[in-house]
């Protein structure tokens, strides 16, 4: 009887253990809570209305059909029994001989889970759809509004957190507010929109060399973006936040503020780390042995953005698409090893770079021996971001749609849904 390997979560990580034990003698179940593959790193595109859905989102049965050692079932883990190797979901038991787990992470708030409702964060189709809905949404509010203070509210942007997304959205936001949308009203001038970007710590972008960073805040200022670092979010209300750094609090009143601050693990991982005896760092990630294994069980793997795992620096590692792509990987060739009785080396995580896009040819990369800004690390985000689209087809349509974007400076994708005031819930799954 073929070994049976359980992968729950069809994001980056999933994926690419699926992919690489394709010619093993193995019977593989993937499960997931959604019937496609996210690419989540453009979500932004989707949130600014760069991009449709369809173009960053695969259906999985469609990226593995080729596949004939796969099943793949649209379920949803509840939990794990690890005594009797069985996934329970909603709809069926799923046994196991190999278990690997990359159900991803959600943003933190902190401990204010009611600031979810004011302020969205950026994980799924559906966060997207809502916050781009709450961004178009407000400037057709502020054409309708003839009081300057709630108009200006209404045009007022915060965007919490100076990483990767919080610098891509703000930019974005930037883009569609001084070009996009340039001669699209009669009662409001968008380019006078105040976008805000509000960073605990003392610099954005602090993954990347210090140089770089001070080059992406510049791109963001002529984007009308004001970097405010050293400044704390301390509420968020329906009319607006406030926020305290070493000049003291202030309240901005503020109709769309948007969270990119912080990830924790999914409630799940709770269970899990009680069923297979791994610890928990404080943002709720599990710690597992250095061959990304349960250290109750070398037959469950955990993966993604689940897990806290440091590089050979000491550094823990993000929780970005290469990462778990590498850890994917890594976890096909563990069970292959495993099943033979070869020993594993512990994983380790080649970094190839990081990447950020601040706006219309503005990016900063960081490619270790090889540092970019402006146009050129713009074309080199680009590519790599296309290459790494899962289907062909998507990769020709997101072209397609850059290219477009690009020369007319249009942005095709303006529907408001009926999302508004919608919050986001733990979903998983997709990493």
């Amino acid at each position: 009887m073929q070994p049976r390997v359980v992968i729950v979560g069809g994001g980056f990580a999933g994926l690419q253990a699926a992919r690489s034990l394709k010619n093993k003698n193995v019977q593989i179940t993937l499960i997931d809570k959604h019937n496609y593959h996210l690419f989540q790193p453009l979500l932004y595109q989707v949130a600014t209305g760069g991009l449709s859905p369809g173009d960053i989102a695969s259906p999985i049965r469609a990226v593995l059909s080729r596949q004939k050692n796969i099943t793949i079932y649209q379920d949803e883990m509840v939990s794990v029994d690890g005594e009797n190797r069985e996934v329970i979901g909603h709809q069926r038991h799923y046994p196991y001989d190999y278990l690997i787990i990359a159900i991803g992470a959600k943003y933190a708030y902190f401990g204010h889970d009611g600031w979810r409702n004011h302020a969205p964060s950026l994980k799924t189709l559906q966060d997207a759809l809502d916050m781009r809905s709450r961004i178009l949404d407000a400037f057709e509010r502020a054409e309708l509004e003839t009081d300057a203070a709630a108009r200006k509210a209404l045009m007022t942007f915060a965007i919490i957190g100076g990483g990767p997304t919080g610098v891509e959205l703000a930019g974005a936001i930037g883009e569609l507010a001084h070009a996009t949308l340039k001669n699209n009203f009669r009662n409001i001038n968008p380019a006078q929109v105040e976008i805000l970007l509000l960073e605990a710590g003392p610099s954005i972008l602090s993954g990347f060399p210090r140089k770089l960073s001070d080059k992406g805040k510049a791109s963001l200022s002529r984007l009308g973006v004001t970097v405010r670092t050293h400044t704390r979010v301390t509420n968020i209300t329906a009319e607006g936040i406030s926020i305290q750094n070493d000049q003291g609090t202030q309240w901005v009143p503020c109709q769309t503020a948007l969270w990119a601050a912080g990830v924790q693990g999914l409630k799940i991982s709770e269970h899990l780390a009680s069923a297979f005896g791994c610890e928990r760092d404080r943002s709720g990630r599990l710690f597992t042995t250095p061959q990304l294994t349960a250290p109750g069980d070398d037959r469950v793997l955990f993966l993604g953005d689940m897990i806290h795992v440091k590089d050979a620096k000491g550094k823990v590692l993000p929780g970005i698409a290469p990462v778990a792509m590498q850890q994917g990987r890594y976890a096909g060739q563990y069970i292959t090893n495993h099943m033979t009785q070869r020993d594993n080396e512990p994983f380790r995580y080649w970094n190839k770079g990081i990447l950020a896009v601040i706006g219309r040819n503005a990016a900063v990369a960081d490619l270790g021996t090889v540092r970019a800004s402006g146009f050129m690390a713009w074309v080199i985000w680009a590519i790599i971001h296309i290459a790494y689209l899962i289907e062909f087809d998507n990769k020709i349509l997101v072209m397609t749609q850059w290219a477009w974007n690009y020369f007319t400076r249009k942005r095709g994708a303006r529907i408001i849904s009926e999302s508004v005031g919608s919050t986001s819930t733990d979903i998983g799954q997709t990493t």
